[in-house]
């Protein structure tokens, strides 16, 4: 089967958050976990979503693993290509957002796309090039911590002229407001090189599809997941799609629930404290994991008999950001993230061979970690929970499993328990 839109996605859980909403608007769609090759099946789907860990890996090494994702995508038919990040724009002053731009643009030939991380459902918004968190600027939330990826300027040209080689131009609400073909038009006057990335305002959803109505024959869009919902009316409207479909049935086998958070973020500590008054907890000693303890076997050691007998449990590394910036200080900071998520992904490997079946995992990093452990390939999407963050599905040693996948920041402060809740109406037996 031709795939229609090919996306590509610096993280896991971006990755499942935009594959749910093209679910959302009609798209079927399968996302692809890690970098495909030769060898990897074509999903049978209209959109296919790629979900690479290359956020904070090296430029070059983001840049190749994104292009030889596109190329793949491309072998599948893929008639447009969506990169897409976080909503809070994470990334460092030398990238990844600006050079796998830069490359996807030079490769496909095309010289403008956009730019929006706007995802209003989520309470994040941009305003004269701004990007606003929780009705606050981006460098005044708690992103501004971020352990690796800290964002301590909220103005997005400024960010991205840093980082990319292209002009920065920005389009701004007034012409927002005004629709597409006001849209299109700007994007044209505004193109003064050979490549032209133009940061779009967006206050709502209204907003999003006029946007995304007017990258109709863009062959590169780039942004958070939300501007992604304007983009199957076009493929509709072109013949490529033939019409709106209703959401896949779901369903998930029962059996033990775990809840894993490696996320340092004040939301997800802040979901931490909720569930901790509902389920029983333990806490992951960071300390302990730099210095080689046996923190995986002595988790898994107190888990066992709350997992046969079928009680959730919650597994955490969550602290709060001075703790982890005083352990960073003596070590690699990238080195810290991967031991942690490391034990994690043990944890959670040896906690699926007891029975597990149901996963809710809590960080993009500690997603990376847990899917690669579990061997997951491809993953099929399920309801919502909370915006951004829907159920999946996939197989695992050919039994199914349940899994969803958060980031940090994402999700009310019930969302653990919200989420293990929702499933007792798609049990199957």
């Amino acid at each position: 089967m031709s795939i229609i839109l090919g996306c590509i996605a610096d993280d896991l859980t971006g990755a499942t958050d935009l594959a749910m909403i093209l679910v959302r608007e009609g798209m079927k769609t399968v996302q692809v976990v890690g970098e495909p090759n030769t060898d990897t099946p074509a999903p049978d789907a209209e959109a296919v979503v790629v979900a690479l860990k290359s956020r904070t890996n090296d430029a070059q090494e983001a840049i190749s693993m994104t292009i030889n994702s596109c190329k793949w995508l491309q072998s599948l038919g893929a008639k447009q290509i969506f990169f897409k990040y976080c909503s809070t724009f994470d990334s460092t002053d030398k990238g990844n957002i600006g050079p796998v731009t830069d490359a996807l643009m030079s490769h496909l030939e095309c010289s403008s796309t956009i730019a929006c991380p706007a995802f209003p459902e989520n309470k994040r918004t941009v305003y004269q090039g701004y990007l606003f968190v929780n009705d606050g600027l981006l460098s005044e939330s708690s992103l501004r911590n971020h352990p690796l990826t800290p964002m301590k300027d909220a103005n997005l040209k400024r960010i991205l002229s840093s980082q990319s080689s292209a002009t920065i131009s920005n389009l701004y609400f007034e012409q927002i407001e005004m629709g597409h073909e006001v849209i299109s038009q700007a994007i044209a006057e505004k193109e003064t090189g050979p490549r032209t990335i133009h940061i779009t305002d967006a206050l709502n959803d209204n907003h999003l599809r006029s946007i995304g109505k007017a990258c109709k024959d863009m062959k590169l869009v780039t942004g958070g997941s939300a501007v992604a919902q304007g983009l199957p009316l076009n493929f509709e409207e072109q013949g490529f799609l033939s019409s709106r479909k209703e959401e896949q049935p779901f369903s998930t086998p029962k059996g033990p629930s775990v809840i894993l958070s490696g996320s340092c973020s004040e939301a997800t500590r802040g979901q931490v404290n909720y569930a901790q008054n509902h389920i029983p907890s333990y806490c992951l000693d960071a300390v302990a994991i730099l210095k080689n303890e046996a923190v995986a076997e002595e988790a898994v050691q107190w888990a066992t008999d709350y997992i046969t007998a079928g009680t959730p449990v919650l597994l955490y590394s969550s602290a709060d950001p001075s703790v982890v910036k005083q352990i960073q200080n003596n070590q690699n900071q990238v080195d810290v993230g991967s031991r942690v998520e490391a034990v994690i992904g043990k944890i959670a490997q040896k906690l699926h061979a007891l029975g597990a079946s149901r996963f809710v995992v809590a960080g993009g990093e500690t997603s990376g970690a847990v899917i690669n452990a579990l061997n997951v390939k491809t993953m099929s999407i399920g309801p919502q929970i909370d915006p951004g963050v829907p159920w999946t599905t996939t197989i695992v040693d050919k039994k199914p499993i349940a899994l969803a996948l958060k980031s940090g920041n994402f999700g009310t402060e019930d969302f653990f328990i919200k989420a293990l809740n929702q499933l007792k109406q798609y049990d199957i037996s």
